[in-house]
């Protein structure tokens, strides 16, 4: 199996498993003991680990969010806690959900390991998010520090997918409409309507989607092609167990 092979088929459940966390109701609750609504924590959360930025610099790394939604929650979490906190405790949110949901998977010891390598081998130049996520502190345990690293390959894919649709001139309101989610994933981003129609972009989109692919490979050039079968196999027993969907506020565009 190639690196670009390993990508492909890993794109979902790293995807799934990475995030599932952030939507996961104790980890809402979690927050509002910090005092910070879903919103804030979201953003603090998972932008706090570039450090205690300006606004604009979030906007730039999220990529795909409304820049004025993105400033709004921002601002008002940061003036309740500060946003670095935020990301090392939501990092322990990511961990929670892990010793919840994976703990008695099998063999999550041996993909832990896999990953792990993947993860600390890549090349962090032009991805500030995921290297600041690469950098957080993470625990001994396997279910919980491997919840975290998923995370921190998804957050990979999600900032090499941002250099690609700025590559190719698309827009991020562009990009969200011609991409999988359409209509939907522009709703959940909070981004006013009205929207474009999204068959302009669709061309340069499947262009991004090509650069995202072949960037998302080199990593798993750290492992053997027999170690990069079994990552796959591993991970993706891992989201078949876990009965993985789509996320329910989105529907695949039509």
């Amino acid at each position: 199996m190639t690196p670009e092979q390993t990508a492909a088929a890993l794109k979902k459940p790293i995807g799934d498993l990475g995030m599932q966390f952030m939507a996961d109701p104790l980890t809402r609750a979690a927050g509002k003991e910090l005092g910070l609504r879903s919103k804030p924590l979201y953003h603090l959360g998972r932008g706090g680990a570039l450090g205690d930025v300006p606004a604009e610099i979030v906007v730039a790394a999220f990529a795909f969010f409304p820049p004025e939604v993105v400033t709004e929650h921002w601002n008002a979490g940061r003036q309740i806690v500060p946003a670095p906190q935020v990301a090392l405790a939501y990092a322990a949110m990511c961990n929670d959900w892990g010793r919840r949901t994976l703990a008695e998977l099998p063999k999550i010891d041996r993909a832990l390991e896999l990953l792990e390598r993947v993860v600390d081998g890549a090349e962090g130049a032009g991805l500030p998010l995921f290297v600041g996520w690469r950098l957080l502190p993470r625990p001994d345990d396997v279910p919980g520090r491997l919840a975290q690293v998923l995370n921190v390959m998804r957050e990979h894919r999600g900032s090499v997918h941002a250099c690609a649709v700025a590559a190719v001139g698309l827009g991020p309101l562009e990009a969200v409409m011609a991409g999988t989610y359409g209509a939907a994933n522009a709703k959940f981003f909070e981004w006013p309507e009205p929207w474009p129609d999204a068959e302009p972009f669709e061309a340069r989109w499947q262009q991004a989607e090509e650069l995202t692919s072949a960037a998302a490979a080199p990593p798993y050039a750290i492992l053997s092609s027999d170690e990069r079968v079994e990552l796959v196999a591993l991970l993706t027993e891992i989201h078949a167990r876990l009965g993985f969907a789509d996320a329910p506020w989105l529907a695949p565009r039509r």
